[in-house]
């Protein structure tokens, strides 16, 4: 690879980089803070139908990439949620992101 083609690609990189949208969760206390938040920062559709169906469908169809979710502190909000919440909520996550290349979730 020569060095000009180098110097494509990173800025083409770069401007990746710079297009990827950002969903933080923190301090969740309930399902609806979460749709709530991934709806205002990923544009989920206004049809969405707000239960962990259609979030998957959602997220692994109808939002646009490359997006990155991060929930900081996730582990505490287990109890808040209650088990069927946060699970389904984690086993949707995880999914998306296993199946799309353009999609990012950092649990912290």
């Amino acid at each position: 690879m020569s060095v000009k083609s180098s110097s494509i690609s990173a800025r083409r990189l770069k401007k990746v980089a710079r297009t990827v949208r950002l969903c933080e969760l923190s301090r969740i206390s309930n399902i609806d803070e979460v749709y709530d938040l991934l709806q205002l920062n990923l544009k989920l559709p206004q049809y969405f139908g707000r239960n962990l169906d259609a979030l998957y469908d959602s997220l692994s169809t109808d939002v646009k990439g490359p997006f990155k979710i991060v929930w900081f502190d996730h582990a505490s909000s287990a109890d808040a949620l209650g088990e069927i919440d946060y699970e389904g909520l984690i086993d949707v996550l995880r999914a998306v992101a296993s199946e799309r290349d353009d999609v990012e979730v950092v649990l912290g």
